[in-house]
């Protein structure tokens, strides 16, 4: 006798609209189910002052990894006018390094729109932060960034900010830098480390 194979209907969740924000965040805190969390965050990213809210996730201890590329990932993509470009930026002092490096990611993908911000941190006391200014500076490529980095290592005297900042004039600097860059070595100066630098940089400046 051949067997009747019984289609057994599968229910399909209905997930929920919400009509404010805080039906959202409600929504993402109590659900336990990881697609509805993923949804949840798309939802969220709906609503005016949506931004603030998943940046403040992204500095939670206990949030998984995977939410937390799912956030930076839905930041990204706001309009820059409308993201929360400074809070995205102070992720920037965060011990976690996996934080630094979203907020690098992010802040990466709003281009021309972060330019005041770096500017900001470049001329900080907060040494960390400059370095870490100099590195989305490199990564995002303004074609104001060689003029940006000319323009601190002018002036700059704490020799991790400034190699930092050799590090990237290796990429994108021209020859008329050589004589910035030489001029380094004297103002750290016994610094092994600094004459090896700037001459890798210039070296690579040259071609």
């Amino acid at each position: 006798m051949a067997l009747i194979k019984k289609h057994v209907k599968q229910e399909v969740e209905e997930l929920p609209k919400f009509s404010i924000l805080e039906e959202a965040i409600t929504y993402f805190e109590s659900s336990s189910n990881h697609d509805n969390k993923d949804y949840a965050i798309e939802e969220i990213a709906k609503f005016d002052e949506a931004g603030e809210y998943l940046v403040s996730c992204i500095k939670k201890e206990d949030i998984d990894k995977s939410f937390l590329t799912k956030i930076a990932s839905v930041l990204s993509t706001l309009d820059p006018e409308d993201a929360p470009i400074e809070e995205i930026m102070e992720l920037l002092k965060e011990d976690n390094a996996y934080i630094r490096n979203l907020a690098i990611s992010i802040l990466r993908d709003f281009g021309d729109a972060i330019k005041y911000y770096i500017v900001k941190f470049l001329i900080g006391e907060d040494r960390d932060l400059r370095i870490f200014a100099i590195n989305v500076l490199g990564d995002v490529d303004f074609a104001e960034s060689r003029d940006m980095l000319v323009e601190l290592l002018e002036d700059e005297e704490d020799i991790n900010v400034a190699m930092t900042a050799v590090d990237y004039m290796a990429e994108i600097g021209e020859e008329e830098d050589i004589e910035l860059l030489e001029s380094l070595k004297a103002r750290f100066n016994n610094e092994f480390y600094v004459e090896f630098a700037v001459d890798g940089a210039i070296k690579m400046i040259k071609g």
